[in-house]
């Protein structure tokens, strides 16, 4: 008779493993993307888009500083670094 293997409890954490922005004030035309090892940006007015790229960036080096991974970050501390880097 097969032997049942035991099943390791799924930790029932949300888990953040990247961020898609979007823009949607995009008049001009122009197709902007931004891939980086967390964020995948596209769309937006210029304004906006970089607003996003500088957004990522500071996310990222916050990170960085931290030095942690962003698998290994809770989401209340994700979200505190997102009110962090706020305007």
């Amino acid at each position: 008779m097969p032997q049942k293997r035991e099943r390791k409890p799924k930790d029932k954490r949300p888990q953040v493993v990247g961020f898609l922005g979007v823009g949607l004030d995009n008049q001009d035309g122009e197709q902007r993307f931004t891939r980086s090892e967390h964020f995948f940006l596209i769309g937006g007015s210029e304004e906006t888009h970089a607003r996003m790229q500088d957004r990522a960036i500071r996310f990222t080096a916050n990170l960085k500083e931290r030095g942690k991974r962003l698998e290994e970050t809770s989401v209340e501390e994700i979200v505190e670094m997102f009110r962090e880097g706020e305007d």
